[in-house]
């Protein structure tokens, strides 16, 4: 992007766990944690080129690597009670902000991470 001279966008995937912890995860979440860091480095030194650099942290989504989560009847509670949404996100829920990021819409947005977890964050 920066050879070519006109700017552009990178969106990438971070997590819930990019703020949080939670048992039994650590190497991803301190993954997802280096994703949030390494988003703010990216704008920090290419903002300059306009380029802007920021990321999705999808909450608790119902994907395949979910299944296991869903399935345990008491993890599914926690995330239905816990989450202001009271229901597991959906893929579909994360195309708005992919669509926004990678727009002109979002042109002074860089380096920022935006939750989409139902408001789970909000209630931590």
């Amino acid at each position: 992007m920066i050879a070519r001279g006109r700017g552009g966008k990178v969106i990438n995937v971070a997590s819930l766990a990019s703020e949080v912890a939670r048992a039994t995860i650590a190497p991803y979440t301190a993954a997802k944690g280096g994703i949030k860091m390494l988003t703010r480095a990216m704008a920090a030194e290419w903002a300059a080129h306009d380029i802007q650099a920021n990321a999705i942290g999808p909450g608790y989504i119902d994907t395949e690597m979910t299944k296991p989560l869903m399935a345990d009847p008491k993890f599914d509670s926690w995330v239905k009670g816990r989450t202001p949404s009271g229901r597991w996100g959906k893929p579909d829920d994360l195309i708005g902000v992919a669509v926004f990021l990678a727009s002109p819409a979002s042109a002074y947005v860089n380096g920022q991470v935006i939750y989409v977890d139902g408001g789970l964050l909000a209630v931590i």
